[in-house]
């Protein structure tokens, strides 16, 4: 991507967005000051009509917001659709390049982002939408593990009703019927997902790879394809294990400091519970893997710090697999291609 020539900063909420033009002639400067509009679709189109008034087309201008959830979704898409490059960034990276000081305003905001995209328009990754089938499964997942914690929530509570001295059978069964009612959405959900992949052929294959491993289950392998569709970065079992917060990283300083090493604390949880639900799955059901983790824990490592090991072989399990287009091969056994360069016989 070519250096912009103008900057353009947006900080947005609800039901407001402020925006303002930053550009560089001989220092960085905000070449139009902040003003706010609705961020409805009548102030979309205000908004497109005060960026062409000042000459921020999509050939010239690059658009940066901050990740504000739904807030942003429909301005960014809007924005896409009219040619313009925009990038969403994480809140944190963007409050962390300047220093803590003076007035907190939306104008404010607004002009420390353009400032943002200036100072690193080389890291800024352009956003693009999801494609719709994609969307449509990540907004049923996160549905999907809400009422799976609501369920369990109703369960927990049963249980403990269930145990009192003196029993009130209305409580009990109020909960009973919204666990079941629960557990019939939970289904529906899980119907839909399928039906959506099956329209298409190509993400109906990917998880029909997946689910071919031992232990990945549908909703595993649907988390699998919302992550590696949204992801701008080519297919990677180690940058994948970061991001789920399965990979340990080291913590130490000089000789005051000295941890153990642990995985960040962060990361989509749903889909990282699933791969930890999944490594329980093998270390019990699978052979491979249950001689794996005894013999680990017999020289003496956590039985958790095995089971992550485990889930790290099942991610770079399904990468493979998706790389090589190949469904899993039980007993696999990997060669060095070295061999093939060695004469089996001598001459």
């Amino acid at each position: 991507m070519n250096r912009p020539a103008l900057y353009v900063g947006i900080d947005i909420s609800s039901k407001t967005f402020t925006s303002s033009i930053g550009c560089v002639s001989s220092t960085w400067r905000i070449q139009v000051k902040p003003k706010q509009f609705e961020n409805t679709i009548e102030g979309f189109g205000m908004y497109l009509h005060w960026l062409m008034q000042h000459h921020a087309t999509p050939t010239n201008a690059i658009i940066c917001m901050e990740a504000t959830g739904v807030y942003n979704e429909m301005l960014a898409h809007f924005l896409v659709a009219k040619g313009y490059k925009v990038s969403i960034e994480p809140p944190l990276k963007v409050k962390r390049a300047f220093q803590p000081a003076g007035h907190k305003s939306d104008a404010v905001d607004s002009t420390q982002i353009s400032e943002y995209a200036y100072r690193f328009w080389d890291e800024l990754r352009l956003w693009k939408p999801r494609e719709e089938v994609v969307e449509q499964i990540k907004t049923l997942l996160t549905i999907r593990e809400q009422f799976v914690v609501e369920k369990t929530g109703h369960l927990n509570a049963l249980k403990a009703l269930k145990r009192k001295a003196i029993r009130t059978p209305l409580a009990e069964a109020m909960h009973e019927t919204t666990i079941a009612q629960l557990k019939a959405h939970i289904l529906e959900i899980e119907k839909e997902i399928k039906r959506l992949i099956d329209q298409d052929p190509d993400f109906r294959n990917m998880i029909w790879l997946l689910t071919s491993i031992p232990g990945v289950g549908l909703m595993l392998a649907a988390h699998m394809l919302v992550v590696i569709q949204s992801s701008p970065h080519p297919l990677s079992a180690k940058k994948l294990a970061a991001f789920l917060g399965i990979c340990p990283y080291e913590r130490s300083s000089g000789t005051s400091i000295h941890r153990s090493s642990t995985s960040r604390h962060y990361g989509p949880p749903g889909l990282r519970r699933l791969l930890y639900l999944a490594a329980l799955s093998v270390r019990t059901h699978h052979p491979c893997f249950r001689r794996y983790f005894y013999r680990k824990v017999q020289e003496g490592k956590p039985p958790k710090l095995v089971i992550n090991n485990i889930a790290n072989k099942l991610l770079k399990i399904m990468v493979a697999v998706l790389k090589s287009n190949t469904p899993y091969i039980p007993n696999f056994q990997s060669v060095n291609p070295a061999i093939f360069n060695v004469p089996l016989t001598k001459s």
